[in-house]
């Protein structure tokens, strides 16, 4: 269910909460061939399952800029900011993929506001989002920057 945040002081309150998890999205061969396309990275790890197969994986596995790629869909799912002009992807201050995300992963995830400051232009809302495989790491966190435009 999507959280809905009508003002800064709703968002302010929801500061160092975890928020989620999103449903499950199955990382499918066929969206990895594609972004493969998009990105002209064609390595054997993410596009023969063939030879991956008998990689240190045992699988094809998705781009870490795929599942990177995925936090606006998760983020849609997660929360939603109602208030302010327009909302602009800003930058992101740190991503890890501390584990692979394999063919027919479903990936969940959850998302913690860090920080809210105010600019010129608005709001920064400081995001850290963590999407995990199922394995004891996450596939990847993420520290994302949202400007909220007055």
């Amino acid at each position: 269910m999507t959280r809905r945040f009508t003002s800064l002081a709703e968002l302010r309150e929801a500061l160092g909460e975890a928020i989620g998890p999103s449903e499950p999205l199955v990382v499918t061969q066929e969206r990895i061939d594609a972004f493969a396309d998009v990105t002209d990275d064609y390595q054997w790890i993410h596009t023969d399952p063939v030879q991956a197969a008998t990689g240190p994986y045992g699988s094809t596995i998705a781009h870490g800029y795929l599942t990177l790629s995925l936090i606006p869909q998760f983020g849609r799912q997660l929360f939603s900011i109602e208030f302010g002009s327009a909302r602009v992807n800003y930058g992101v201050n740190k991503v890890r993929f501390p584990s692979p995300t394999r063919v027919n992963d479903p990936l969940r995830a959850t998302v913690t506001f860090a920080d809210i400051a105010e600019t010129a232009g608005g709001t920064m809302l400081t995001a850290r989002y963590v999407i995990d495989a199922g394995s004891n790491k996450p596939a990847c966190v993420a520290e994302t920057l949202v400007l909220i435009a007055s």
